[in-house]
């Protein structure tokens, strides 16, 4: 990793980021602050959004003060790595939990104070992830005008994001055993999200670390995913939603979704958004097995060209 700049224009990148910690500081404790000042039962949702925004929180007010009492160095993985790849990730939770929050959960609230606070959590947690955005963006800039390469700024390292990301949400769905363990092609689909997730997080720590020759593992490695993710994508709607494998393909089957007011995404509705984050999870990898394809091509001519 190259790194040809002048100590000025990485404290001012320092500045910037830290300048936009404080709102972000701000965002993630407000958050916290409303949904745990609620008072009423929050169920699954509401706990799994308060631990994203309490981490968020930690992790922030840690990368700031490492990086205002400048003590990067003590770290054994490269800094400049850490910072915009925990902003990737925390942009994309911040956003979930704000989708999933309020699909799930406020739209069953009545009107009154409860539903204005988790009203306001949401909106505080979407400005939490647009300033995280905010930050990949301003990083971005910063390392092109020092002149500093980062794997997670470059397409491969972005779509791994994608990829860990998603595989992340789709987990979060699993945690209600009871979606997979009656079947067992439904668990060959688990073991294949597990599969492809610790696949590409080893890629992506792998690359973090200047990984060398890279280039035909991973896309082998990419190939096999989209093998692997097409098979979860046929099993995982058949034999959820198909009768004669067992599956209910009515919401309406399903007695935990005719509850009025519900702290959990019912189990047809878990079903149905696993089946919906694998497709898309789907066409991120074949957009980076396209992206490796072409490099493959190109690596191939360049060589016969030489030749």
């Amino acid at each position: 990793m190259s790194t040809r700049s002048t100590s000025p224009e990485k404290w001012a990148l320092c500045v910037v980021r830290c300048c936009l910690h404080l709102p972000q500081l701000f965002s993630t404790c407000v958050a916290f602050s409303l949904v745990t000042d609620m008072g009423i039962g929050k169920g699954a949702i509401g706990n799994w959004s308060l631990c994203i925004w309490g981490f968020c929180f930690t992790v922030t007010l840690i990368t700031s003060i490492t990086e205002l009492c400048k003590v990067q160095s003590c770290f054994p993985f490269f800094w400049n790595n850490f910072p915009v790849t925990y902003a990737c990730y925390s942009a994309l939770v911040c956003l979930s939990v704000s989708i999933i929050y309020s699909v799930t959960y406020i739209q069953f609230l009545p009107y009154g104070p409860h539903r204005d606070r988790a009203i306001a959590a949401t909106a505080s947690s979407c400005i939490a992830s647009v300033l995280y955005a905010m930050e990949v963006a301003c990083t971005w800039n910063g390392y092109k005008i020092m002149n500093t390469t980062c794997y997670v700024l470059t397409v491969p390292g972005l779509l791994k994001v994608l990829e860990t990301f998603m595989a992340g949400v789709i987990f979060a769905f699993l945690s209600n055993t009871s979606l997979y363990l009656h079947q067992p092609a439904l668990e060959w689909c688990v073991a294949v999200y597990s599969i492809c997730f610790i696949l590409a997080a080893v890629t992506a720590l792998l690359n973090l670390g200047e990984w060398e020759h890279r280039l035909p593992v991973e896309a082998v490695i990419t190939m096999l995913s989209v093998l692997l993710y097409i098979s979860a994508l046929v099993l995982w709607p058949l034999y959820q939603f198909n009768e004669e494998f067992g599956g209910q393909p009515q919401r309406s089957s399903d007695g935990d979704c005719r509850d009025e007011l519900t702290y959990n995404m019912c189990t047809w509705d878990q079903r149905l958004a696993v089946a919906v984050l694998t497709a898309i999870n789907l066409l991120v990898y074949v957009a980076d097995l396209g992206y490796w394809a072409r490099q493959v091509s190109v690596g191939t001519e360049d060589q016969l060209r030489d030749s």
